[in-house]
């Protein structure tokens, strides 16, 4: 996902810190990564990193869901997420 993306999940224009975004951010991130262990499969840092920041969306989709649901189906929709 792009810049141009990133702005689908903002909830206004300087919004950084939402969990929409802060999904959006770590999504962007994990498929740079993913790509990247795919290439360098003995990237074993990178695999490393790339397992935090799923666990990290991870944990945001979850308090996304607990407190509104109706964007949690949204942006999991977005990112391609099972739901």
């Amino acid at each position: 996902m792009a810049k141009k993306e990133e702005n689908v999940f903002q909830r206004h224009d300087k919004d950084t810190g939402s969990p929409e975004m802060q999904i959006g951010i770590l999504s962007d991130e994990i498929a740079t990564l993913q790509a990247h262990v795919a290439a360098n499969a003995k990237d074993y840092d990178a695999k490393r990193s790339l397992l935090k920041k799923v666990a990290k969306r991870r944990t945001f989709l979850r308090y996304l869901k607990s407190r509104d649901l109706d964007a949690y189906t949204k942006i999991s929709k977005k990112i391609w997420l099972k739901v």
